[in-house]
């Protein structure tokens, strides 16, 4: 681990800190970025929160479909929080370093998050399997012992491979530029900066991805090949619509997330696309904590109908703060005026 991965490095001082170089080729577009980027992280934190607030304090939502929606939702929060409001903060000051310490820490969290969701997603797409493929049989096979040890086996699943992986990277030495050309700690611009012998941690990281990531996709997959298999033979049409759009917006999700996530592995790490590379990795890290709640909370009518509820409530109890106040006043006069009597 301690070897020289480049001889031309040896002489350099150990680095201490990263530079994040983000978006800094659009020097004009900062201001406008900032704004947009912050309209992003206020519109997922709102919504992700107001998503688990609805699983929780609404019994008609107290069915595993929801709740794996609300283990979703707590992680979106997560995870846009990792990436969000670093960005904001370099975006907004132009101060892009990040300490070699913090740096690490933003890539645990980030791949801890990563992995946990492709797995929850696994799950989700199983459960509306067993929901649409084996209805007569989902209430048996998909119980509530069964549904809340899947929802942990996701978010631990995820915790042995990214433990591993940053305690070898901890001990690198980075001695080389210190310039990450992303907006946040990814593990391959990372490493690429190491003058440690990466060699032991590049082939660790290829197997345990593999390992942790492929076979919840390769069931995400299969699900919906089944999904889309059973719903192509229903006869009505409008049940078939109506069943359909049960998992459709699951299937968007899961679309953005994998497909673009792909597209950032699998395209040529030529200097020419370093830019794109970027646009892409904000469609699988920004972009799905945003549309996650959009989409499930406008084209599901539970989701919509709790939302009425939770706000006629809302404005019943502020309504009855209003109240309180003045019928306390007016007992208060009735009271003295009777004294004086």
């Amino acid at each position: 681990m301690q070897h020289k991965a480049n001889p031309d490095w040896g002489n350099q001082s150990t680095s201490m800190e990263f530079i994040l170089l983000g978006f800094r080729n659009l020097p004009e577009l900062q201001i406008f970025l900032f704004l947009l980027f912050l309209m992003i992280y206020i519109v997922t934190m709102a919504g992700n929160i107001l998503i688990i607030v609805l699983v929780v304090a609404d019994q008609h939502l107290h069915t595993h479909m929801y709740f794996f929606l609300g283990n979703l939702s707590c992680l979106e929060t997560c995870y846009s929080s990792t990436i969000l409001p670093r960005m904001l903060v370099s975006l907004l000051t132009g101060d892009r370093t990040i300490s070699v310490a913090g740096c690490i820490v933003q890539l645990y969290f980030f791949g801890f998050l990563v992995c946990t969701e492709c797995y929850l997603l696994a799950v989700m797409s199983y459960d509306r399997y067993l929901a649409i493929c084996k209805p007569l049989r989902y209430a048996a096979l998909m119980n509530s012992r069964l549904c809340f040890q899947l929802a942990a086996g996701s978010w631990l699943s995820a915790v042995l491979p990214i433990s591993i992986i940053t305690v070898f990277i901890s001990p690198s030495t980075f001695c080389g530029p210190n310039q990450i050309d992303h907006f946040f700690c990814d593990f391959t611009p990372v490493i690429k900066l190491s003058c440690s012998d990466t060699r032991l941690i590049q082939l660790l990281a290829f197997i345990l991805s593999s390992v942790d990531i492929l076979p919840p996709f390769l069931l995400t997959v299969t699900s919906y090949v089944h999904i889309i298999t059973t719903v192509l033979k229903i006869p009505s049409t409008t049940r078939r619509q109506k069943t359909f759009s049960t998992c459709s917006s699951h299937l968007i999700v899961v679309t953005s997330f994998y497909g673009t996530l792909m597209i950032v592995y699998i395209l040529p790490k030529h200097n020419l696309l370093g830019d794109l590379h970027k646009v892409f990795a904000v469609f699988y890290t920004v972009l799905p904590p945003l549309v996650n709640p959009l989409i499930y909370s406008l084209r599901n009518k539970e989701v919509k109908q709790a939302l009425r509820k939770t706000a006629r409530k809302f404005l019943a109890f502020r309504r009855i703060q209003r109240i309180q106040p003045n019928l306390f006043r007016i007992n208060k006069q009735e009271i003295v005026h009777t004294d004086g009597h």
